[in-house]
């Protein structure tokens, strides 16, 4: 009976991570992914409106947003259940356990945070880069980059490294492949989704003023 109670609180203790990174990754990946999809269309010129930079908001980048959404289920889900690739200090009986703060209660990859915070980084540049090349005939734009691209890269960096650190006496939420394979199939998936959306989806509401495209 010793044994039986002894061994899952020795394994919790080696596989114990930093609540305080979890956290700052939580943080940074919200950010992230929330200032891509609430970036409004920024664009010099176009055929049907006056010279000029303007700025548009458009409903249809739900569309890039819910794919994206699904493409990160579908890896925490029955990816990672599939891979079992278990987090570091972990067996996969004790992941498929899922001990209350065992800290191996999922498995670790690829890793979701890495796969969404890089997959927003990817949807933004593939939506600057057809709005510079495609509808501003090449002119950059500060706010749009910085919107785009700027911020949810560092985001996503940050979000890297909360999830990798372990401080002294704590194991780290996933392990460096895992953290690099959601990295980069989310960054390829974001970017294909994003660039595909933007060459749809014109940066311009037609004809008036109004800031929001319905």
């Amino acid at each position: 009976m010793a044994a039986c109670l002894l061994a899952p609180r020795e394994a919790a203790a080696e596989a114990e991570r930093d609540k305080g990174w979890a956290t700052v990754s939580d943080v940074s990946l919200a950010l992230g992914t929330s200032v891509v999809f609430l970036m409004p269309r920024v664009y010099y010129s176009d055929p049907e409106a006056t010279v000029g930079w303007k700025g548009r908001w458009h409903f249809s980048v739900l569309a890039p947003a819910m794919t994206m959404t699904a493409l990160t289920l579908l890896v925490d889900l029955p990816i990672k259940g599939a891979i079992e690739s278990t987090r570091p200090g972990c067996e996969i009986e004790e992941t498929k356990t899922a001990l209350p703060d065992s800290g191996c209660e999922s498995f670790g990859g690829p890793s979701t945070h890495a796969f969404a915070s890089w997959g927003a980084t990817g949807a933004g540049t593939g939506i600057f880069l057809v709005d510079t090349f495609r509808y501003s005939s090449g002119r950059f734009n500060a706010g749009g980059f910085i919107g785009n691209v700027a911020f949810p890269l560092t985001a996503s960096v940050v979000t890297t490294i909360a999830r990798g650190v372990a401080p002294e006496g704590t194991r780290p939420h996933e392990n460096a492949g895992q953290i690099a394979i959601g990295g980069v199939t989310g960054f390829l998936s974001g970017l294909a989704i994003g660039t595909a959306y933007a060459m749809f989806q014109r940066p311009n509401c037609g004809y008036g003023n109004a800031l929001f495209c319905w």
